[in-house]
């Protein structure tokens, strides 16, 4: 999907809500668990529930790597089954060199059909543009991430500024942003209207709303640009909204509530 796709498919949909398939099998229904693919089967409901509403869908592939073989196929029955025109992401946190760097993309790009793979930057420039030259695919780069141990190293002051920013203005130079996303946490509000001076530009992909504490309402007023820019991710509060048969029922309620609330932001531009 390229940029102008993404666009007008928010756009369209009033909508900058990404779907987390962060499909925990300890965590779904019960009454599904004697069915062949219970992964899948819950992925499927899901989606049936959410698909007019957003506009991307998250697979976190640890979920599924932890399978083995059968997490792989219900993954790859998974993105099968997302309609055509709805962005999907890999999130893989790849990062490598060389062959092995463009085997990864080759994984998610070619044989799994994703729109784009979250990858790490840490080992510099040729671990990252092996990800950036397949025709409208992105590759999404950890930029500032929510969790506590980002103040270990991201947060680091340097003479040039936080190493952060540094990074992602560095990161951005590789690409463009028609090829090239940030992950910016919820949590992170209060850096979200700084990053988006150095890169006005870029969709920042956004996770941490709802289960982790993150404002939809403040990450929107200091991060969305003409574009939206913005593809906001909730997991948990969505998919896990309810846990008895009506689970994809309610899990429909929570990510129309989100809907809403982003119609509202995105009449303001």
């Amino acid at each position: 999907m390229n940029r102008q796709e993404l666009v007008n498919l928010i756009r369209e949909r009033k909508s900058y809500l990404c779907v987390g398939l962060d499909t925990d099998i300890q965590k779904i229904p019960k009454h599904l668990l004697s069915l062949p693919d219970p992964i899948f089967a819950f992925n499927k409901a899901i989606i049936d529930a959410t698909k007019d509403l957003c506009v991307s869908y998250k697979i976190n592939t640890a979920f599924y790597e932890c399978q083995g073989i059968r997490g792989w196929e219900s993954l790859q029955r998974t993105v099968e089954y997302i309609p055509k025109g709805i962005f999907t992401i890999a999130d893989a946190k790849r990062g490598d060199i060389g062959n092995t760097s463009t085997y990864y993309a080759k994984t998610f790009f070619d044989t799994y059909g994703f729109d784009s793979v979250t990858v790490a930057p840490y080992m510099g420039r040729d671990s990252v543009t092996p990800f950036l030259g397949f025709s409208e695919k992105w590759a999404i780069v950890l930029g500032l991430t929510s969790n506590e141990g980002s103040q270990d190293f991201q947060q680091l002051q340097t003479s040039e500024g936080l190493l952060y920013e540094q990074v992602m203005k560095t990161t951005a130079s590789w690409g463009s942003p028609d090829n090239m996303m940030f992950v910016v946490g919820a949590t992170q509000a209060d850096s979200i209207a700084a990053i988006r001076r150095i890169l006005p530009d870029h969709f920042f992909l956004v996770p941490g709303v709802g289960a982790q504490g993150g404002s939809l309402k403040e990450i929107s007023e200091k991060g969305l640009n003409k574009d939206a820019g913005l593809l906001v991710n909730a997991s948990r509060a969505i998919i896990y909204a309810g846990n008895d048969e009506r689970f994809a029922e309610d899990a429909r309620e929570a990510a129309k509530a989100y809907q809403a609330e982003m119609a509202e932001y995105l009449s303001a531009l």
